[in-house]
């Protein structure tokens, strides 16, 4: 019998060890092409954007199409089309990049779209949803993308992305009770990433985001710490200061009002935050011609 071919990660394809991914489609129809039938040894989950054709994942087998997302497990078998027409975003990560964060090393399986005996392992998020969960894919595309990454930034938008799509599964009832106490933890860190995307210029404060959960500050940042890998505070900037950099890169705004839009107390606060997460001024930021990186 045929041995399948295995496809392992590349961890070291941006230099130093990385074990996260985000790519295009079309990046691995070489491969597909070359195997049909394979296997890989890392999660990979996969946003089909354009197209429609029949996919098979460990012997279960559907008509894809846009807004569908497949999601493997290491080990597990794909069957494609010999030349793929299918367009879409492939997020592919090695458990290891995650499990240093958390002391249970059963996490994953919290997710029943990763579960091994899961009934099926197709997803279609409602279009609201959807729009998130691949915003979320290009933001971490976008951060891969930079010279100088951010491990924890990244860690803490996969975990936000397999959330989201927790909450999909979720909402179609097919997700099973968990204990109470990691549900509830679940359920503070998926409001306080809801929280930040909409608040965060208006609002930069712990306290604030503490407050809407229900819970104190500093429990807030220990929860934020342990599932998300950094300090509630360091995301709500994280966050803050790429909004700055798109602003920057992307308008005319003066850094005056650029401050006043993000509700810093005055522009040179702004500018001192600003020069803190990116090593100069807004001013040499946007006169060095840069972007946020695709």
């Amino acid at each position: 019998m045929k041995q399948i071919r295995i496809y392992k990660f590349q961890k070291r394809k941006y230099g130093d060890e990385l074990l996260i991914d985000v790519l295009d489609l079309d990046h691995i129809k070489p491969g597909i092409r070359k195997a049909p039938v394979h296997r890989e040894s890392f999660y990979c989950i996969i946003l089909i954007t354009e197209g429609s054709e029949e996919v098979a994942v460990n012997g279960n087998s559907r008509t894809v199409g846009p807004g569908d997302f497949l999601c493997s497990r290491p080990g597990e078998v794909w069957s494609w089309s010999p030349d793929p027409k299918l367009e879409g975003l492939v997020l592919i990560f090695e458990e290891a990049f995650l499990r240093s964060f958390f002391s249970d090393p059963h996490f994953l399986d919290r997710f029943a779209y990763l579960q091994a005996d899961r009934k099926s392992p197709f997803l279609h998020p409602d279009p609201a949803l959807r729009a998130q969960l691949e915003s979320r894919l290009q933001a971490m595309r976008d951060e891969i993308g930079r010279t100088e990454k951010d491990p924890h930034m990244l860690r803490a938008m996969l975990y936000e992305t397999l959330v989201l799509l927790h909450r999909a599964e979720n909402e179609s009832g097919s997700v099973p009770e968990h204990p109470s106490n990691e549900v509830s933890v679940s359920r503070y860190i998926d409001e306080f990433v809801r929280s930040v995307d909409a608040d965060y210029a208006g609002r930069h404060d712990v306290a604030y985001y503490a407050d809407r959960l229900c819970i104190t500050p500093n429990y807030l940042n220990k929860i934020v710490r342990q599932t998300l890998g950094t300090t509630a505070k360091a995301y709500i900037q994280r966050r803050l200061f790429g909004e700055a950099e798109r602003l920057l890169s992307y308008t005319t705004l003066a850094v005056a009002e650029i401050a006043e839009r993000l509700h810093f107390d005055s522009p040179s606060y702004f500018v001192r935050f600003f020069r803190k997460h990116a090593g100069r001024t807004p001013l040499q930021y946007r006169e060095s011609g840069n972007r946020p990186q695709k």
